[in-house]
This record gives C-alpha cells, structure tokens and sequence, in this order.
C-alpha cells in the first residue's frame, strides 16, 4: 500500500490523531439511530449499522493486534463480522447480517472500545519505533473505515426508504415534519451548463505515489486521450425531470439491453427515494421527504439510467481516464460528510469556479463513467489476506469518480477508484456530461 512516507515513527504520530478522530466520526454518525435502526438490513447489498460498527473493528483486531498475537475481544467475532476474506476463515452469510440481534448494539460498543484502547497502545509503542511495519495496515483500517462511514448513511437511507413512515436519520432545527420538508422552496435556479475543453494527448494517469492510495490505483500508466469536453457541472434534477417528461423510461432505443431489462423489471419510472406527492415529485433525504429542488444534482441513478440520460442529451459519459485527468488539476474539495450537509449542493451562478475550470468534480455525487472496472496494466494485488480487498472484484461492475456528499473529505483524492454493479442505485450517485471536442 502507498503512503508515500519514510518515517514510520512520524506516521505513528500522525496516525494517533487521526486514529481517534476517524473512529469517533463513525461513532457520532451512529448516534442518531436507536438500537432497532442499528440492526436494519434492507436488502443483501447493505448491511445493519451494527454489523459496519463490529466489522470495522474486527479489521484492527484481525489485521493490527492478530499479527501481535493478542487475543480476540470475543473469538466468535471473527465468524460474525468478517466481510468477504477467506484467506482469514468462515464468515456469517452476508445477506443475513440483520439477524444477529446478538452481540447487542452496547457490547459492539464495548468491543470498538477495547480494540481502540489496544491500537492506540500499539501506535504509542510504534512512535518508539516498536511495531513499526504494521503503520501501513493501520492506515488502510482507517482507509477501510471511511469507506463504512459512507456505507453507514446510504445503508440507513435505503432501510429508511422502505418504511411506510419515510423516517428522517436525523431531526434538522425548524423542522418538526415530513411534510415541512416538502414545503421547501426552491430558490435560484440552476447555472447554465458548460462545457470545458480538454485537448488531445497522452496522459499520465493513476496514483503518483504521495499520501496513501490502495492496491488499484496503481500502477501509474500512461493512457492516449482524443479531444473531449466535459461538463462543467452536475446534471441537476430539473434537467432530467426535462428526460422524464419526455418519455426518457419509455423509449428503449436510449437504453442499454440490460438496463432497459433492469428499468423494465425493477419497475424505474424516477430515481431512487422519489414519489410523487400530488402533481410534484418529493424525494427522501437523510432529512427526510423534502421537494425535489430541480437546481440540485440529480442522484440514486444506474449506471444505465445516467447513460440513457447522456444519450438523451446528446451527449456521452466520461472514461475514467478523462475525468482524472480533469479532475487532477483541481483541489479535492466539496461537500462531503464532515460538512454536515449530507445530500448535493445546488448548481447555482453562486456556485463560483475560474473560467474553464469544472465544478462539483469532488463531493456531491459520485459521477459514473464509461469504464469497466478492471486493473491498470501491470497492476498487481497486495500479499496476503489484504490482497482480497480490491482485486477480486474486477469483473461486472462500472468505476464511479470524485466522492459524494456522504463521502468522508481525507478519504478522497483525484486517483480513487470507486466501483458497483451498473444497476447500483442506492448510492449518491449522479451523471456528469461529456462528448468529443
């Protein structure tokens, strides 16, 4: 794994603050939930608060104090809260993760109490220079964690979105309802959009070795770009209520064959998490059912609706090659998790960025691409049980770029390499426009 410091001793430092502040994120992102919230799985894809509580310490147990040769808080653990490792031993059938109603939700708290006590002792003895090639594994755990910070809050949203009473995941000051959501107005509208010009060329792509990065965004490699532009920001609601109206879900001749069999079977009439209430269209948010404001970036789209909607709108999606190379030039800022906001930021004139230069290309929405999700030339898996955790997974899914509103801030950077399924919907995940110069 790249870290792309020299010191391990000043890593562990670093790492001590960190450490506390990234767990203690996780923590406060479960506080608003009651035990019976925490044990919600709403479909195999997602899992129960508790399980991403458990299973993210069981990672520093296993793969930090394991190596130590300390004992397990609970040797049963090891069973109920491994993910997907088998190079490590059995592990509990994920899609049935919501019936484990044992441990309770307060003895999970107890066992992230007792391994952080553990690790912050093994970072203490690490500044000495003790156990210091285990650095690297802790900063992959709290890597790890950050990517079950955002799985916490889009796995509560889509529990919460199969709820007849449409229950917020938390209670915003000056709102005592569901329906004062929907009342929202919408304000300034939408910016027009834009498009920035990138020139031919070949490009370097892919980690450049500083800070951390895991196994596949690597190697670097070069990759041959044509001309292209790319939008200068967002889709927004508005924009492809525009798609709807125009009889977008009805038209296969826009559609892929499998997304138009997904549409047609799952029933896809709108994005995720919208309904219509009267002649408007409502869509649940962690705060709850609110308006569709048409200046915010759409989201909880497919792969296969967002590509439908580019050739709607005569247009294409991004490779991934494209949009890093767009998106390197730009600091990695945005609306994300630690902001608070926790759903997309309008697309207004308000919404400042140079000229030619793109906006929103961190946070708000994760942005699908064109590319499958396989390895870089020369890529190879990390040793051991770790190399299960990227690797394994390059075969039926799509890359999606540049973070979301969920998405914790330090955890991302123009190299990171998300992926799902093409009919992963119930992600933060929206469409940025391309096409050829």
């Amino acid at each position: 794994m790249s870290d792309g410091s020299p010191d391990p001793t000043e890593r562990a430092r670093g790492l001590q603050e960190r450490y506390a502040q990234v767990r203690g994120f996780t923590d406060a992102l479960s506080r608003p939930l009651s035990a019976e919230d925490c044990l919600l799985q709403s479909m195999p894809d997602a899992s129960p608060t508790k399980w991403h509580l458990a299973h993210t310490t069981w990672f520093f147990e296993t793969f930090v104090l394991g190596p130590l040769g300390e004992a397990p808080f609970d040797p049963s653990f090891g069973y109920l809260f491994n993910s997907y490792y088998h190079a490590v031993g059995p592990r509990h059938c994920r899609p049935r993760r919501g019936a484990l109603s044992r441990p309770a939700l307060e003895e999970v708290r107890g066992y992230r109490a007792d391994v952080d006590r553990r690790v912050l002792a093994c970072l203490e003895r690490m500044v000495t220079g003790e156990g210091a090639e285990l650095v690297g594994l802790i900063e992959l755990g709290l890597q790890h964690e950050q990517q079950h910070q955002e799985l916490i809050l889009t796995d509560i949203k889509h529990a919460f979105g199969l709820s007849p009473m449409r229950p917020a995941y938390r209670a915003r000051e000056g709102e005592t309802s569901h329906a004062a959501h929907a009342r929202r107005g919408r304000g300034e509208a939408a910016s027009p959009l834009g498009w920035v010009e990138h020139p031919e060329g070949v490009c370097a792509m892919g980690h450049a070795g500083e800070g951390f990065a895991f196994d596949n965004e690597g190697p670097r490699h070069r990759a041959f770009l044509r001309g292209y532009q790319l939008a200068d920001r967002l889709v927004t609601c508005g924009e492809y209520r525009a798609f709807m109206a125009d009889g977008g879900y009805a038209r296969p001749d826009l559609w892929l064959s499998d997304g138009w069999t997904a549409a047609q079977e799952g029933g896809w009439q709108a994005p995720l998490y919208w309904e219509k209430q009267g002649d408007d269209q409502v869509a649940l948010t962690l705060d709850g059912l609110r308006g569709v404001d048409d200046a915010e970036p759409v989201c909880h789209v497919s792969l296969y609706e967002a590509d439908a909607y580019a050739r709607w709108a005569g247009a294409r999606l991004p490779t991934e090659a494209e949009w890093e190379i767009a998106a390197t030039a730009l600091p990695s800022e945005g609306n994300f998790a630690e902001g608070g906001v926790l759903h997309p930021a309008r697309a207004t004139p308000a919404m400042r960025a140079p000229s030619g230069t793109e906006r929103q290309m961190f946070g708000d929405a994760w942005e699908w691409t064109a590319s499958a999700y396989l390895p870089y030339p020369g890529f190879r898996p990390w040793e051991g049980a770790i190399g299960e955790y990227n690797g394994k997974f390059m075969s039926g899914q799509m890359v999606l770029r540049g973070g979301s509103c969920v998405t914790p801030e330090a955890h991302i950077r123009p190299s990171y390499r998300n992926f799902f399924p093409p009919s992963t919907r119930w992600q933060f995940s929206g469409i940025r426009l391309a096409r050829d110069a």
